[in-house]
């Protein structure tokens, strides 16, 4: 009997220590508290929501500006140092808030600009205080002694580098979105680009359009009375090049890259007839000097038919290969 009242006073005194925690944390031991900026932030928050207009934009942003002061308050009345540095854990959480609350916005809350700018923020935070002596009350600015004024200059230049890594990820990042053609080439001789990734063998927007301008081609050619086709082919550069730029434009539009393809023929006689070759060549950075090509081969030959009046008329038939083949260096010469 004993030992069971001594479990529940034991529980007993422990669910008054945790509500005593708990009751520390909420409730403020003065109103100059940074308990109380968190209430204001989350008041601030609550009555923007209920608000229209350029007045819920106003009180969101001192919401915005009490949170970020009350988490500073907090985190650095016993601050928590990063290792190797002293920076204080706080000024990581601070800056971070301060970096959503300056870049980010409605739609997207966590930017790129808020991943870049976090780490400089929270230097520049850290080192705020090196530069005022004093209490709240009577603060003034001062100048850090030399042994501070470098581990400052080297807590900010390395966040300032830290941040221009980040900026770098996001720019190549962006790139590879926009330029996807550049995952088929490869990166063994870069000092910073690591693939992470199976490599793309073929650029597949370079087959894209290939694929969707040979049936275009093929509409223009098959059944064609032979003298027209072959009209065509003498004048396929100017034929093929316009094709291939709206195929580009309606396949491509989204990317940036659509600028960096250039569509050409190749036109050859054979015994039996044509050989039109179609070209999706690419024209941006690559690793090799000489840039690499798309090929899709037709093979056009005379067959006899008989037109809508009964004659014996020769027309175009027409059969490109199923797949494109990709060449690396330039493209051979227009003949």
């Amino acid at each position: 009997m004993n030992t069971l009242l001594k479990d529940v006073f034991g529980i007993f005194k422990f669910a008054e220590g945790l509500y005593a925690g708990i009751r520390k944390v909420l409730v403020p031991p003065k109103a100059y508290s940074w308990q109380t900026f968190i209430y204001l932030s989350v008041f601030s928050w609550v009555l923007s929501y209920l608000a229209t207009g350029y007045i819920k934009d106003i009180i969101a942003f001192f919401g915005w500006l009490f949170l970020i002061a009350g988490t500073a308050w907090y985190t650095t009345q016993d601050p928590l140092r990063v290792p190797g540095t002293f920076m204080p854990v706080g000024a990581v959480i601070t800056g971070f808030l301060v970096s959503v609350f300056a870049f980010g916005n409605q739609q997207d809350v966590i930017t790129p600009r808020t991943i870049v700018f976090w780490p400089t923020i929270s230097a520049l935070i850290t080192a705020i205080p090196e530069f005022i002596e004093g209490s709240d009350t009577d603060a003034k600015a001062r100048i850090p002694k030399p042994q501070d004024r470098q581990r400052i200059i080297i807590l900010v230049a390395s966040s300032m580098l830290l941040s221009c890594w980040i900026q770098f990820y996001f720019v190549m990042d962006h790139w590879f979105q926009q330029y996807p053609s550049l995952q088929a080439d490869t990166f063994k001789r870069s000092t910073v680009v690591v693939r992470t990734e199976e490599r793309v063998k073929v650029p597949q927007n370079g087959v894209v359009i290939l694929e969707r301008l040979q049936p275009i081609v093929i509409e223009q050619i098959n059944q064609t009375p032979w003298s027209e086709v072959e009209k065509w082919l003498l004048e396929a550069k100017q034929r093929v090049g316009t094709l291939g730029r709206a195929v580009i434009q309606k396949s491509l539009g989204k990317y940036e890259e659509k600028d960096l393809w250039r569509i050409e023929p190749r036109v050859a006689n054979t015994k039996s007839g044509y050989i039109l070759d179609l070209l999706s060549i690419w024209i941006g950075p690559s690793s090799n000097p000489r840039g690499y090509f798309l090929r899709k081969s037709c093979r056009i030959e005379p067959v006899a038919a008989t037109s809508n009046s009964g004659n014996k008329i020769t027309v175009a038939e027409i059969e490109c290969d199923r797949a494109s083949k990709l060449i690396a260096g330039s493209p051979p010469p227009q003949q």
